[in-house]
């Protein structure tokens, strides 16, 4: 299995070198209603991922299913514009395939993104935070099975994993420039139904600020093979039972149309740092 996993990893690596994907820095994935950010790459060479052997294209809205290569803030940067979501396969090695491309390539930097639900009763809605840490509440793990030993040990560490200096950094950064910035934990439920009241209260009780479906598949990866990790959640709405009114992928998405300026903003910092 592991052997099938580090070829088609290969396979899809060196069509990408082939098609002009050259010694990326910096891996970006962008979460829902965040993809625009990938229009600011200059000179882009872009891919769908239907067109990428191996890769697949998820079936979210505002998640566009393409691969974005080219240079911004003086880097060379490859973006994944939308994901393949755990919950759409229920296969770890499926939703964090693209992320070990990327390492595969020689990124050595992740931006990680997403859209988040808000649990941490003293922050608001509409806001970033930036992750310092993250819970699996997936019940799984991409790490699951051999280890490819090429990529990293059989038992990282990840204590470290989002990497302390880049988030003070990127958050000092923000503040001069006027953006308050909230540094919190990430936690991850599969979906796609979204948490209940109950569930929430009890990520809060456990040390979440955030909830959302995604991004510790990718950062897992990434920690794994050794890259630096910066995670960045937009908080698109109060999790559930927080207001009194019942959730939508459509607010998510209307949240982020009102925040693509300050975004695109700090993901700019976390690539000159």
């Amino acid at each position: 299995m592991a052997e099938k996993l580090i070829d088609k990893v290969k396979e899809t690596a060196a069509f990408l070198k082939e098609k002009g994907v050259d010694s990326p820095e910096i891996g970006l994935i962008l979460g829902t209603g965040l993809n625009d950010y990938a229009d600011r790459i200059e000179n882009p060479i872009i891919m769908s991922y239907n067109d990428i052997p191996n890769m697949q294209a998820g079936r979210v809205d505002d998640h566009r299913g393409q691969l974005i290569y080219g240079e911004h803030k003086g880097k060379k940067v490859v973006i994944l514009a939308g994901r393949f979501h755990y919950y759409e396969s229920g296969d770890m090695e499926k939703a964090g395939f693209p992320a070990r491309v990327l390492v595969a390539l020689g990124v050595k930097r992740f931006i990680i993104t997403n859209a988040s639900g808000c649990v941490n009763t003293g922050y608001k809605s509409g806001n970033l935070m930036v992750i310092k840490d993250h819970i699996n509440l997936s019940g799984s793990n991409p790490l699951i099975g051999d280890n490819l030993d090429e990529f990293g040990p059989r038992f990282p560490d990840m204590t470290y994993a989002y990497s302390r200096d880049l988030r003070k950094k990127l958050v000092r950064r923000a503040e001069e420039e006027g953006i308050d910035m909230y540094e919190g934990v990430y936690a991850m439920f599969t979906g796609p139904s979204f948490e209940t009241p109950a569930e929430i209260k009890y990520a809060r009780v456990i040390g979440a600020d955030a909830v959302g479906m995604s991004t510790v598949p990718e950062a897992i990866i990434a920690s794994h093979a050794g890259c630096e990790i910066i995670g960045i959640s937009f908080l698109a709405n109060m999790a559930a039972g927080m207001l009194d009114k019942p959730l939508s992928g459509e607010e998510v998405n209307e949240a982020a149309t009102k925040i693509q300026d300050t975004f695109a903003k700090v993901v700019d910092m976390a690539l000159e740092i």
